[in-house]
């Protein structure tokens, strides 16, 4: 996921056709039937009720109606189990849904309960099947479902047409689907998707034939025969086109934004290529994007053949790309090997993160991933300070996350200091011996949960094998179990951003960077310097380096984000406007938290600026960002509580 930084009538045909082409074949022999469950005390899932040594889900059938109106999805969820001899119940994860009723295949009512309500959890749904082995929930998503957002026709691009997406990690998919919502119980699933005409439907899963038209209504079908952690079971719907980007790339997203899209993300084949030599043959047939409005909530979601991104990696120069490359490596680390618990997060995001600057100094060159590789130590030392420095328990890799939303263990500890980790390791052995032990993981954890204690095994028996001294140089016990950065480390190349590091300092001393340098600087390079620069500037100075620049309102989002966030620490009131412009226009969370976060905290300054500008633009976040904002800014149902601010 979703932190990193990375398009006429004849051809929408086109691409429609070739989004419905059948996908390239796969290895499906590598593809269990049922998914193993690990029987092992770390991976017990703290965020889920479901009981899966006793009974679980193995396959899921949706078929479900989307009512715009009424802000809901609803229909029946079928569920395929596999239960222990005599297991008379099943236990599902609810956070809110609306069930009408549960009943065998044949029909035959259950009974179930709702257990007590757990603000992060949501509540146990204890189904008592008996001997049934396939049951059918008829339901309505959650009033408010944390992981839907339902956006009006204005809130769109195209301004005509309603659009709905989903969000489902980390335990938000509990809101709109009755399931066991735990990374590590793999389903199959398939899905038939009713919605208005002309709106259409995508989902994280291959289509089903075309879709079937009855009266004002259409039916998407989709399925999904490989097993997959339920936080990846995505949907989008809207006013939806689609281009092709290569043989078994494309991009979907709204009419008037779809060549933009498309020319950004021109290199997606090559990453595709560079990705299975890093890890192995690409398993999901298509990898296709859509690019959603602005309110998404994060940088990408790596949901199965269907990336979600944020519009704002759109620079029209390619700049942000590294966010697909990173998407695109979750299919492997992440989407394939899967952390049993979010506990043990940066099994994913470490090693995508790693994966990332390895596809990009395949397309883009080793420059560029060695300044990527700079900035990400930057960002990890930053996140280190953020968690209560180097004895902070959250900046070890494998946290406690009990009595927790596991949304807390998405810092740059997991993303930054699991690639730093992995960076050392392929320092320390050599890139061609640790590649050979990478493909390796992925092919015999294909498909699979797997922990931390998993991964320590693992290396030690087909990396390490016994060698005292190798394993005494990793220090990997302390890199996962250790708080801050063990010793062993392996640098950043500490002259890839000489010049700007020389002009940092010249800055300091009082002279601007002269357009000629700025202009030949990368977006990597302007991010360093933004970065680097003392966090308290005299005004003026600040004022002049953002209007030489056209910083404030910088086409590039990661420029833009890093100039307004030195201009809210430092109270510059000329950005405010472009401050409010860019806090009610996107809705990525990596943005709108840090800065509504740091007004918020500025009580005579900044606290009435954000309490100015929340209440208009929370409508255009989803959930998952309001959710903190709310408790920060005291938001009491339909307003600020000013007692409360």
């Amino acid at each position: 996921m979703i932190r990193m930084i990375v398009a006429a009538s004849a051809l929408l045909l086109a691409g429609c056709q070739a989004a419905t082409a059948p996908a390239p074949k796969t290895d499906s022999a590598a593809a269990p039937a049922i998914a193993p469950i690990l029987d092992t005390p770390d991976a017990v899932d703290v965020h889920s009720y479901a009981k899966p040594l006793e009974a679980r889900v193995t396959h899921l059938a949706l078929d479900l109606g989307v009512d715009f109106t009424a802000k809901r999805i609803g229909g029946t969820a079928t569920l395929d189990i596999a239960a222990k001899p005599g297991a008379t119940s099943i236990i599902l994860d609810d956070k809110g849904l609306e069930i009408e009723k549960i009943a065998t295949a044949e029909g035959a009512p259950l009974t179930y309960k709702v257990g007590a309500i757990d603000e992060n959890l949501g509540a146990p749904l204890e189904i008592a099947i008996g001997t049934a082995r396939k049951i059918v929930i008829t339901y309505k998503s959650a009033a408010d479902a944390g992981a839907l957002q339902w956006l009006s026709p204005a809130q769109t691009a195209g301004k005509k047409q309603p659009y709905l997406f989903s969000q489902g990690q980390a335990i938000e998919n509990r809101t709109w689907i009755p399931t066991q919502d735990s990374p590590g119980i793999r389903q199959t699933w398939e899905a038939k998707i009713r919605v208005a005409q002309p709106l259409t439907a995508v989902m994280s899963a291959p289509k089903v034939g075309d879709p079937v038209t009855e009266g004002d209504a259409r039916t998407f079908s989709f399925k999904m025969d490989r097993p997959v952690a339920p936080y990846l079971i995505a949907i989008g719907v809207g006013d939806l086109a689609f281009k092709s980007l290569g043989p078994r790339t494309g991009v979907w997203t709204e009419p008037s934004m779809l060549d933009k899209a498309a020319a950004e993300l021109a290199d997606t084949e090559k990453m595709v290529a560079a990705a299975e030599a890093l890890y192995g043959p690409y398993q999901w047939g298509r990898y296709d994007l859509l690019v959603l409005p602005p309110s998404f909530p994060f940088g990408g979601m790596e949901n199965p053949t269907l990336t979600f991104l944020t519009p704002t990696f759109i620079a029209g120069d390619k700049s942000n790309n590294s966010l697909i490359a990173h998407e695109l490596a979750h299919s492997w680390s992440g989407n394939l090997a899967t952390n049993a618990t979010w506990s043990d997060f940066w099994l994913n995001e470490g090693m995508t993160t790693y994966a990332t600057t390895r596809i990009v100094e395949a397309v883009y060159g080793p420059k560029v991933a060695a300044q990527q590789i700079s900035l990400g130590h930057d960002a990890m030392r930053k996140a280190v300070e953020e968690n209560g420095g180097v004895a902070g328990a959250d900046t070890r890799l494998r946290i406690d996350l009990k009595g927790r939303n596991p949304d807390e263990g998405l810092t740059d500890i997991a993303y930054e200091k699991g690639a730093a980790f992995l960076r050392t390791i392929e320092i320390a052995v050599g890139r061609e011996r640790f590649d050979a032990w990478l493909k390796g993981w992925f092919a015999r954890h294909m498909f699979q949960p797997v922990t931390t204690s998993l991964f320590l095994a693992d290396i030690r028996q087909h990396l390490v094998k016994g060698d005292a001294a190798l394993e005494s140089r990793l220090m990997l016990d302390a890199w996962v179990d250790q708080p801050g950065i063990p010793t062993s480390l392996a640098p950043a190349d500490p002259t890839i951003f000489a010049e700007v590091d020389s002009a940092v300092t010249t800055f300091a001393a009082g002279t601007m960077p002269d357009t000629a340098m700025w202009g030949r600087w990368t977006t990597d390079e302007r991010l360093r310097f933004l970065t680097r620069i003392d966090r308290k500037q005299p005004l003026d100075r600040l004022e002049a380096l953002g209007r030489q620049f056209g910083l404030a309102r910088a086409g590039n989002n990661e420029l833009r984000f890093a100039f307004l966030d030195l201009a809210v620490a430092n109270r510059l009131d000329p950005a405010v406007p472009a401050l409010e412009d860019f806090l009610m226009t996107q809705g990525r969370r990596k943005y709108v938290r840090p800065l509504l976060t740091a007004l918020a905290e500025d009580p005579s300054w900044g606290r009435p600026i954000a309490l100015r500008i929340y209440p208009r633009a929370r409508p255009l976040y989803h959930p998952v960002t309001t959710r903190d904002i709310d408790k920060l800014l005291g938001w009491a149902g339909a307003e600020i509580d000013l007692k409360r601010a």
